[in-house]
């Protein structure tokens, strides 16, 4: 059935994949939370403009998917990776986990409370993110800030298809919040069977 859809409509309604990048975490992080603005153990919250990204994970029919590992990782708001791959010299914010997960509901909902992304050497702000299904390869693709003016000097944002990155861009808005100053809503649209057309070159 999915083979019959025309590939201009798949392309319009499957969300793209990206590279998954060099710092994803190493070994299981400590941190078995979908809150990325605090660390175990200590008493401080994250530096940024705190962020409530929420949002479904869809067949390509529409159909939600339940019980799903969806997983999150940023550098800090100082542009830093928790990652030893990352040998910048700026400060890492210990406050920061830099990555989270959570499992999606019955509705195939899922929520993390992180930081609006920023800027990292050569990258326009954006959060990676995974999604893994039972039998099928991670999907992974990267979450861009909507209207952010780097976004047309990222590489690998500007290699997507010019239609299709409307689909990679999350609107982080004003919210009324005792915690977080912004809210943004992501959803991921998945096939197994097309979703591998969409993979980029530098996944190869």
């Amino acid at each position: 059935m999915l083979l019959a859809v025309p590939l201009a409509a798949a392309q319009r309604a499957l969300t793209p994949s990206q590279t998954a990048g060099p710092f994803y975490p190493v070994t299981p992080p400590l941190h078995q939370d979908n809150d990325l603005t605090r660390v175990a153990g200590r008493s401080g919250r994250a530096n940024g403009r705190i962020a409530d990204l929420t949002g479904r994970v869809l067949n390509f029919d529409g159909r939600p998917l339940a019980g799903l590992r969806v997983e999150i990782w940023q550098c800090d708001a100082n542009g830093r990776y928790r990652h030893p791959r990352d040998r910048s010299d700026v400060e890492e914010d210990p406050n920061f986990q830099g990555f989270g997960h959570t499992i999606t509901d019955a509705d195939g909902r899922y929520r993390f409370r992180t930081i609006r992304p920023v800027p990292y050497p050569g990258r326009t702000p954006h959060i990676h993110a995974a999604v893994f299904q039972e039998g099928a390869r991670p999907f992974v693709t990267q979450i861009y800030v909507a209207g952010e003016p780097l976004n047309q000097r990222d590489g690998l944002f500007m290699h997507v298809p010019e239609a299709l990155r409307p689909l990679l861009l999350a609107d982080f808005v004003p919210v009324d919040d005792p915690v977080a100053s912004l809210s943004a809503q992501f959803d991921f649209v998945l096939s197994p069977v097309l979703a591998g057309l969409f993979v980029s070159p530098h996944d190869v």
